[in-house]
C-alpha cells in the first residue's frame, strides 16, 4: 500500500513570511519541523547544501544587525544560494530614491528572495506587492519579527520539548518592540501562557486585548514561569523621557539571580540580543550556561532561517 505523500502547508499559502499573524498553526509548525532539522547539519563538519542552488537571495537591510543579517546570510550560503547583501547607508535611498524605487530596481534583477529589515512598521508588505519573489520579513519597525520568535520557539521546544502549557514571561520595553508582539503571538497560537512586564511608559495601551497578562511588577510577573525573555531598551525608537534613569530600571525591571528565584526553580531566561547589560540582565546570569539560552538563540537562529528560506523559495 503506498504512503500518501505529505502536503506542505506553506506550499499552498502565499509566498511571503511578513509576520506570525499571517501564519496558521500548521505553518509555524512546519517551519519549527524543517528546522530542527537543520541543528545536526549545522553542528556538523559538511554543512553546504544545495537546496537553492541557482537561486539569487538579497539581504536589504535599512537598520543595523548583527545577529539576523549575518544569520540570514550563512542560512542562504549554506543552501546554496547566491547570496548579495547590500549596504543600504551608501544606497540610492541616501540620494532621495523611495522603497518603492529601490524595489523596482531590484526587481529587474530578477532576484529570488529578498529579505529586508527597515525602519517603518509595514515595508516588507509593500515590498512584497511590487517585487515578483519571496518577500521575508526580518523586523519592521514597531510591528514584527517573524524568524525571531520562530527562533525563540525553536529554542524552547530545544530545551523544554514542548510550549504548551508553559508559562513564559516577555519583559521590557515591550511598547518598542516588534519581538514581543511576534512572541506574543506564536507563543498564544502554541498553546502557552504568556505574561507580559514593563513600567507602565513602556506598556502598550491595550495589550492584554492580545491574550497575555500585564504587570508592571517582577516578582508577580514572574511568578511560576517555566521561561523569562528579557527585551532590550529600544532607545532608538524612544523620542521624549521613558524612564528616569538607566539605574532605576535596572533596579526595579534588570533581571537579577535574586529576580529570578520569582519565577520556577528551573526557569530558563532568553534575550534577543544586543544586550544592555547592567541595564536589563545581570552579567554572569546572562553568561550562566545553566540557566541562559541566549547562545543556543543565536545558534538555532540559523537553522530557522534556512527552514524559511527553503520553504518559502518556490
Amino acid at each position: 500500500m503506498a504512503t500518501a505523500k505529505k502536503v506542505s502547508a506553506i506550499k499552498n499559502t502565499p509566498k511571503h513570511l511578513l509576520g506570525i499573524q499571517n501564519l496558521s498553526v500548521l505553518e509555524a509548525k512546519e517551519i519549527l519541523t524543517e528546522a530542527k532539522s537543520f541543528i545536526k547539519l549545522n553542528r556538523g563538519s559538511s554543512k553546504k547544501l544545495d537546496i537553492l542552488r541557482g537561486k539569487t537571495q538579497i539581504n536589504l537591510f535599512f537598520e543595523p544587525s548583527t545577529r539576523t543579517q549575518s544569520s540570514f546570510d550563512l542560512a542562504g550560503k549554506r543552501l546554496g544560494a547566491d547570496v548579495m547583501t547590500m549596504n543600504m547607508s551608501n544606497s540610492a535611498l541616501k540620494k532621495g530614491e523611495t522603497l518603492i524605487d529601490t524595489a523596482m530596481t531590484l526587481n529587474a534583477m530578477h532576484p529570488d528572495i529578498i529579505v529586508i529589515r527597515h525602519q517603518d512598521s509595514g515595508a516588507p508588505n509593500l515590498l512584497s506587492q511590487k517585487v515578483n519573489c519571496t518577500v521575508i520579513n526580518a523586523g519592521d519597525g514597531r510591528r514584527e519579527h517573524p524568524t525571531q520568535a520562530l527562533l525563540d520557539a525553536l529554542t524552547i521546544i530545544n530545551r523544554k520539548d514542548n510550549i504548551e502549557g508553559l508559562k513564559i514571561a516577555i519583559c521590557g520595553d515591550i511598547l518598542h518592540s516588534r519581538v514581543a508582539r511576534s512572541n506574543i503571538y506564536l507563543m498564544n497560537m502554541l498553546g502557552a501562557e504568556v505574561n507580559v512586564i514593563a513600567p507602565k511608559t513602556l506598556m502598550p495601551t491595550g495589550i492584554d486585548n492580545l491574550g497575555v497578562k500585564s504587570f508592571t511588577d517582577m516578582k508577580k510577573g514572574l511568578d511560576g514561569c517555566d521561561i523569562v525573555m528579557m527585551l532590550r531598551l529600544q532607545n532608538e525608537r524612544m523620542q521624549g523621557s521613558f524612564l528616569p534613569s538607566k539605574r532605576e530600571y535596572y533596579e526595579f525591571f534588570g533581571l537579577t539571580p535574586e529576580k529570578l528565584k520569582f519565577a520556577k526553580k528551573d526557569a530558563l531566561l532568553m534575550h534577543p540580543g544586543p544586550m544592555n547589560r547592567g541595564v536589563e540582565i545581570d552579567t554572569k546570569l546572562a553568561d550562566d550556561i545553566n540557566v541562559s539560552l541566549v547562545k543556543e538563540q543565536v545558534e538555532l537562529g540559523v537553522a530557522v532561517r534556512m527552514a524559511c528560506l527553503k520553504l518559502y523559495c518556490k
